[in-house]
C-alpha cells in the first residue's frame, strides 16, 4: 500500500486525531507541517485536483483572515484563492491527506479510514 502524507498543523486537534488514527492503523505515513514546509501554489493545485476539490472547498471560513479579506463576499478566481491560501496558511482547511492518486480533506478525522478500507 502506498504511503500516506498528512499535510497538517501540529496544534490542530483534528490533525492530531488523524495522526493517531493513521499510527494506530499501522499505515506508513509522513506528516508535513505546512507552516514549517509551506505548500507551493503548484503543490496545492495538484492536491486539490487529486481530491476533486475546489479552493472554496478547503477555505477556513471561520478564520479571522477570511473575514478580514472579505472572502465570503469576494468574487475571487480559483488561482486567486489558492494564492491567498499559500500566502496565509491559516485559510487552508486541514488536514489534507494524500495517498497515491487520492487526496481527502480529513474532516471529521474518521474520514481518513476510507484510505485503507478494503485493503
Amino acid at each position: 500500500m502506498a504511503p500516506i502524507t498528512i499535510y497538517q498543523k501540529p496544534t490542530c486537534s483534528t490533525c492530531r486525531q488523524v495522526l493517531k488514527l493513521v499510527q494506530e492503523s499501522g499505515q506508513a505515513f509522513t506528516a508535513v507541517n505546512y507552516y514549517q514546509t509551506p505548500l507551493s501554489k503548484t503543490k496545492l493545485k495538484a492536491l486539490l485536483k487529486k481530491g476533486g476539490l475546489k479552493a472554496r472547498d478547503v477555505l477556513r471560513a471561520k478564520e479571522e483572515k477570511y473575514k478580514a479579506l472579505g472572502l465570503a463576499k469576494a468574487d475571487k478566481s480559483e488561482d486567486e484563492l489558492i494564492e491567498l491560501m499559500v500566502a496565509n496558511p491559516d485559510l487552508l482547511q486541514r488536514p489534507l491527506v494524500e495517498q497515491a492518486q487520492t487526496v481527502i480533506l480529513a474532516r471529521p478525522a474518521e474520514t481518513v479510514k476510507q484510505l485503507w478500507k478494503g485493503s
